[in-house]
């Protein structure tokens, strides 16, 4: 039980910079959609609401976060 505890938490440590990772690519994706896309100014204030959000979550360490306003904004874009 113990080892197996110690396995779970090296794998968690080791996965959680890939997460972190994420985060960046999906900023350049709304960055980049956001200069293309022809929606309407309401939905770009909003896809820019929750970049900032994204953004502030990523740099306090909490990625899960991150990626669920990244990837909000992404749909609002249509991407």
């Amino acid at each position: 039980m113990r080892q197996t505890l110690l396995w779970a938490t090296l794998a968690v440590t080791l996965a959680a910079p890939a997460f972190a990772n994420q985060c960046p690519m999906l900023m350049g994706r709304i960055e980049e959609a956001m200069a293309t896309s022809s929606t309407d100014e309401a939905i770009k204030s909003q896809a820019t609401t929750l970049l900032e959000e994204g953004r502030a979550a990523h740099e306090a360490g909490d990625h899960a976060t991150s990626e669920a306003k990244l990837n909000e904004a992404l749909a609002l874009l249509g991407q």
